[in-house]
């Protein structure tokens, strides 16, 4: 089978985590950039890397990468490209772009220079000036950087974090892709109980539950790609069966918690949690934090309180924080991971954490704050 170089882009902070992913599928890894993993693989391996990958945010197929000063060179380079080889005479392929740091500053200007190219390209093979594109579509992207130009088209569609189970809307919800490399970095083992005491609609839980099931994230969504005449929809349909046979469905009931106060959203929770197929493992309950108390041992919290930037106002937020510290940090033998953007939360909480790391959720620059329990003894 013929290979071909794909890029799994990702949001800053989580190009590590992609990298695990792909690592664990198998596939060779040649390149690891901001935002950008490079690996090397089939049509099959295109298919495979949309259906299980977590914290991925694309899946992005690549078909040239050079320098580019000025327009004939860009213009040249994309035109000897193989487009004809992948998209058919009726293609829908419009041209999106974006520019850093490069001399060729103009993204229209860039993407009309690739679209002629493109077109020119096209021309050459199918003896035609004119496309109707009313076919599957080939979103194709341009992005320079320092000069140098990187050509791919979206197998992904709309974006991986689109699980297609939250199908509810939250005030702040967790990105999907943002609360899996959450439960990731976590560490946590489904053999130990997991409570989220701001559950909202379910997120953190939900992909939690996912990763203990062994259950690929996009079993329940489509991909723009499986229209392609590129990849034959027989590839689909044996990765998707490949996925659903190695689903776990022996996970202990009722070791994952969901706590909100708002009725509503706990409600939402359940919701999301049947719509995922995982809501025979998870427990949602309407309580206040103000309520919460445990005596089990060797927990885990993993959890996105409000910050105070978009709902609650900033001293109802700090006294929160407060409240966190006084009702988790007795529990000694818990282990503790909570993502904010609130710059003093560690002051407040009353505890500097073991390890905090630099996420964004929403747009919104957060810091993940990792408080790491001991472990139980063996025969726990």
């Amino acid at each position: 089978m013929q290979k071909y170089e794909i890029i799994a882009t990702s949001t800053f902070g989580m190009e590590a985590l992609v990298k695990n992913e792909i690592d664990k599928l198998g596939l060779p890894i040649t390149e690891v950039k901001n935002g950008r993993i490079t690996f090397e693989g089939t049509l099959r391996d295109v298919a495979r890397a949309n259906i299980w990958l977590r914290t991925a945010e694309r899946v992005l197929l690549k078909v040239g990468d050079f320098e580019a000063r000025d327009f004939d060179d860009l213009y040249e380079k994309t035109k000897k490209l193989p487009w004809p080889k992948l998209m058919p005479i009726n293609a829908e392929f419009p041209v999106k772009g974006k520019s850093i740091k490069s001399k060729l500053d103009s993204v229209p200007a860039c993407q009309s220079v690739v679209k002629k190219a493109i077109v020119d390209s096209m021309s050459a093979e199918y003896g035609k000036e004119w496309f109707p594109e009313d076919g599957s579509l080939y979103q194709v992207e341009i992005a320079l950087y320092k000069d140098r130009a990187l050509l791919t088209i979206d197998t992904s569609g709309a974006g991986l974090h689109k699980r297609g189970y939250r199908q509810l809307s939250n005030r702040a919800p967790i990105q999907e892709t943002i609360a899996a490399g959450m439960v990731y970095l976590s560490k946590w083992n489904p053999n130990r109980v997991l409570v989220d005491p701001f559950a909202g609609s379910g997120t953190i839980l939900i992909e939690a539950a996912m990763i203990a099931k062994n259950m690929a994230p996009g079993l329940k969504r489509s991909f723009v790609s499986e229209d392609w005449q590129l990849i034959d929809a027989k590839i689909w349909q044996e990765v998707r069966k490949e996925a659903e046979a190695k689903i776990n469905q022996q996970v202990e009931p009722r070791l994952i918690i969901g706590y909100d106060r708002e009725s509503d959203l706990a409600s939402m929770g359940r919701y999301h949690a049947k719509q995922a197929d995982v809501d025979d493992i998870i427990h949602f309950q309407t309580k206040d934090f103000a309520d919460f108390s445990s005596n089990r041992k060797y927990g885990y919290i993993i959890t996105n309180p409000p910050y105070g930037e978009r709902l609650d106002s900033k001293e109802e937020v700090e006294e929160l924080y407060k409240m966190m510290g006084k009702k988790l940090l007795p529990l000694s033998t818990w282990s503790f991971y909570i993502i904010t953007s609130h710059p003093n939360f560690e002051q407040l909480f009353g505890k500097e954490a073991s390890k905090r790391r630099k996420l964004f959720n929403g747009g919104i620059e957060c810091h993940y704050y990792q408080y790491y329990g001991p472990w139980p003894p063996r025969n726990n």
